[in-house]
């Protein structure tokens, strides 16, 4: 299987294309980000985005907020540095962790900013996310879907035209690249965050388990409702170079926001994705079907940012990735499966070329907090 000679990553990673030195698109797209786009320039197209909805209703915007770095970082920069009234928005997919909410606690109290948040039906959750595992290989519909759908809702409901969302894709896909203006809107939530599947289409695929009523929060807002408030939804990484690393360090001392620990990650990465109790089966399911986890995508961000060599990077994803997730029983319960029937749905989405051996497989740890996740069944 080939793999990209400058960040690790396989032909197997969403988007991916290799030119003639064997180096891949997105890579490529990192020689933009750091030297031809003018990030003086995007800040001032973004101070004038900004200036035309500032004082102009209750909220100058809104902020989809998960409470994990990136939204944490732009919510801090959103409130200290560019002086705006958000209202924050946040979808609760249900699967947030203890330390986690400490988090967004401090945050939201340090900042003082009015907060909105939706929490799922859980009962509709667990049918949405084995329906999605089945179809996809990809238990995180609702998750993705509600929390890109429902601020949308929001805007609608509230009429705040303008939300900033978080880094542009181009940091880690070829969807769109550096030299784009990308914007969060309809098309790239159905290019690549729905999975191809709407709320409508879910009900139809879930045969009498769910209605369009317990859908609701997951439907994109029509056209016309949107145009009807002139609405604008940018990436706030179009406009501001983006650096995970030194922004979690910004929001570290400013806010004290903790990183905590993450299932098949190293210790200095563990700033990633620390809000959600299935993100190390989610890990599992991307290395069974692709060959690669989160270990490797860290590896890639920071061997682009000249962080890291290959060599280095290398002996990390040897270290780290691939383990099978202690919290995978967890995940079972909640969809009421066995790890055979997860398995075979799980090699069934296998992308080629990759081949998953079931004889490499190593077992991680148990994560520190795990014994205190809610554990009431879901699954009647």
């Amino acid at each position: 299987m080939q793999k990209c000679k400058r960040c690790l990553l396989p032909e197997t990673y969403e988007t991916f294309m290799f030119d003639e030195s064997g180096v891949c698109n997105v890579c490529r797209q990192h020689e933009v980000k750091h030297g031809a786009v003018d990030w003086n320039k995007r800040a001032e197209a973004f101070e004038k985005i900004i200036s035309k909805y500032r004082g102009t209703g209750d909220y100058d915007c809104i902020v989809p907020f998960s409470g994990g770095k990136d939204s944490t970082y732009i919510l801090y920069r959103i409130v200290k540095y560019h002086k705006l009234k958000p209202l924050v928005v946040s979808f609760d997919h249900g699967f947030y962790r203890p330390h986690h909410l400490k988090n967004v606690e401090r945050t939201l109290k340090l900042l003082g900013v009015d907060y909105h948040l939706f929490r799922a039906n859980m009962k509709v959750v667990a049918k949405t996310m084995l329906e999605s595992f089945k179809r996809k290989g990809d238990f995180c519909w609702h998750c993705h879907t509600g929390v890109f759908a429902y601020p949308m809702q929001v805007a609608v409901k509230f009429n705040i035209p303008l939300l900033i969302w978080g880094e542009s894709t181009a940091e880690y896909t070829a969807y769109y690249d550096f030299e784009e203006w990308e914007e969060q809107d309809e098309e790239a939530f159905n290019r690549y965050i729905n999975l191809g599947i709407n709320a409508e289409d879910m009900v139809g695929m879930i045969k009498g388990g769910v209605t369009e009523r317990d859908l609701v929060a997951y439907k994109y807002p029509s056209l016309r409702e949107l145009k009807k408030i002139d609405y604008k939804s940018i990436q706030y990484g179009t406009y501001f170079h983006w650096d995970p690393f030194k922004q979690y360090e910004i929001i570290h001392n400013k806010l004290g926001w903790e990183k905590d620990e993450v299932e098949g990650l190293p210790p200095q990465f563990c700033f990633e994705k620390i809000e959600c109790r299935l993100s190390g089966v989610r890990d599992y399911l991307k290395f069974i079907k692709r060959g690669f986890g989160r270990t490797a995508q860290s590896v890639a961000r920071e061997i682009r940012e000249g962080r890291l060599s290959t060599e280095e990077g290398s002996k990390l994803v040897d270290q780290y990735d691939g383990k099978k997730p202690e919290s995978l029983d967890y995940f079972l319960d909640i969809l009421g499966i066995t790890e055979d029937e997860f398995m075979d749905i799980a090699i069934g989405n296998v992308i080629s070329p990759h081949v998953h051996n079931l004889n490499k497989v190593k077992n991680g740890k148990q994560l520190h907090d795990q014994d205190d996740w809610e554990r009431t069944p879901i699954v009647e």
